[in-house]
């Protein structure tokens, strides 16, 4: 295997395997190829595996030398990213691989998201399995697909083979700190009628861009602005001025990501575009002032062109209603543990074709809050006339009181670096709540390097931060 830009990193076969996972495109729905990548590895170095119908896979590694009979470890991640890049990016995800280089002290991809999240994890697990001078029990390698829009692969994956019993997931993505526990959640998504009309006038381009984006699971707290949300105030303040008639709206890609931008076009009739830049400077003034939004953008444009097949005023008007009327952000906060987020939604998609489709990921630590949130987005459905959809729901990974993993792994930590690390509840999706599910008295720990602003082109992977990961989880495997 040559490596090229990352070349010289440590450790070396961490990240030379990470380059190879970035050359091949991965997002979610798109891992056919990674998956195969899998096998081929797993073919290569001896290794029985298992490749299933929704791309997951599975690597059993016998134990090195006097480990043999003791019991199996599992490790844990999922091969598929989430695919967001800046406008002027060519690079088209679905096809090509990343611009991956580093700095010396980050690794980062140019104008795309890096895949830190998960392709570290499946780094760090194909150089354990292809160097036998590293000592280990059996493992268990579990790769699952589509985590990042449902947990779909993990969701799907037959476990029945699996002896393990302590599960580490290397899925988080701050060093340091040990997550025990986090969220459920679901994918719900309404879907309203339109109707659509020839309509003739002045046609404008309203843009809301520039906002920093981010997990809408562990940035959702964070004060950040949602595009969709903004675009919903900005129409409705033309709206009380002038009639408007869309005739686009686009805003967002990724349930789970934070919306940095959203792009509307409609026919304007009644004020000029001056006028209606004066409203989008008093939203954007809004939004910097009400959010940690510093660069936040809100412009309009002319468009050469007099009208369109464009939605009625009173479509529009219910356009503009729901996009308002939905809520967003954090929905609770825990009263157990201080400053964790317990109940939120995010309108990571809006959409206006033949309808609009609204989708919005739902996350709960309480199964009868996210249920609650949940139907009370099916009553805003309903008072659109909209229909209302729930996939890719998935159960809370419940705290483990006594775990044997959980204590070794401290004791691993704190040895090593000389302070305790942090042992934490998130609220984000993992996968071991549905492991839990799947493999009775499971005990898992989830850990990871630290990584920045996952979920947008400005993620960064901590270099030295791998490096100490690495370490660590060598340590791990040798405890257990």
């Amino acid at each position: 295997m040559e490596s090229k830009r990352l070349a010289g990193l440590e450790p070396r076969k961490v990240f030379e395997y990470f380059e190879e996972i970035c050359s091949i495109p991965h997002g979610s729905r798109n891992t056919r190829q990674i998956s195969d990548y899998l096998v081929r590895f797993a073919a290569e170095h001896g290794i029985r595996c298992i490749q299933d119908e929704a791309d997951n896979v599975i690597l059993f590694a016998p134990g090195t030398q006097g480990m043999e009979d003791h019991p199996p470890v599992i490790l844990q991640g999922h091969m598929d990213m989430v695919c967001e890049k800046d406008s002027g990016c060519a690079i088209d995800m679905a096809v090509q691989g990343l611009d991956v280089t580093h700095d010396g002290k980050f690794v980062f991809a140019r104008g795309t998201t890096l895949g830190g999240d998960d392709g570290i994890a499946v780094a760090f697990a194909l150089a354990i399995l292809a160097d036998s001078s590293i000592a280990h029990p059996p493992l268990e390698v579990i790769v699952t697909t589509d985590e990042e829009i449902g947990l779909l692969g993990a969701a799907a994956i037959d476990l029945s083979q699996i002896q393990g019993r302590k599960l580490i997931n290397l899925d988080s993505e701050d060093e340091g700190i040990f997550t025990v526990s986090c969220a459920g959640g679901a994918t719900a998504t309404i879907c309203v009628p339109v109707e659509r009309r020839a309509v003739y006038g002045p046609c404008i381009r309203l843009n809301v861009d520039n906002l920093q984006g981010g997990h809408s699971g562990a940035e959702i707290h964070k004060n950040r602005a949602n595009a969709n949300k903004v675009m919903g105030e900005f129409l409705s303040r033309i709206q009380r001025l002038m009639p408007l008639c869309l005739t686009s709206l686009t805003g967002g890609s990724k349930d789970n990501a934070i919306p940095h931008s959203c792009t509307a076009n409609a026919v304007a009739m009644g004020i000029g575009l001056e006028r209606i830049n004066t409203i989008a400077e008093e939203v954007q003034a809004w939004v910097r002032e009400t959010y940690d939004e510093p660069a936040a953008t809100v412009q309009a444009y002319d468009v050469d062109a007099l009208g369109g097949n464009a939605l009625t005023t009173e479509s529009t008007a219910q356009v503009i209603a729901l996009l308002c009327a939905l809520p967003n952000g954090v929905q609770a906060w825990s009263k157990d543990m201080e400053g964790l987020v317990q109940t939120s939604l995010n309108l990571g998609i809006a959409k206006l074709g033949d309808r609009l489709t609204a989708t919005c990921s739902v996350r709960s630590s309480v199964n009868a809050e996210k249920e609650d949130l949940l139907e009370q987005l099916k009553g805003i459905a309903g008072m659109f006339q909209g229909s209302f959809t729930v996939a890719g729901e998935y159960p809370a990974w419940e705290y483990r009181k006594d775990s044997t993993l959980r204590d070794t792994m401290v004791e691993v930590y704190t040895r090593m670096f000389e302070k305790e690390p942090q042992v934490l509840a998130i609220h984000a999706g993992l996968e071991c709540g549905l492991f839990s599910q799947k493999v009775e008295g499971l005990d898992c720990v989830s850990i990871g390097p630290q990584m920045q602003d996952i979920h947008t082109s400005r993620e960064k992977l901590d270099i030295a931060s791998v490096e100490r990961t690495w370490r660590f989880l060598l340590e791990v495997l040798k405890a257990l």
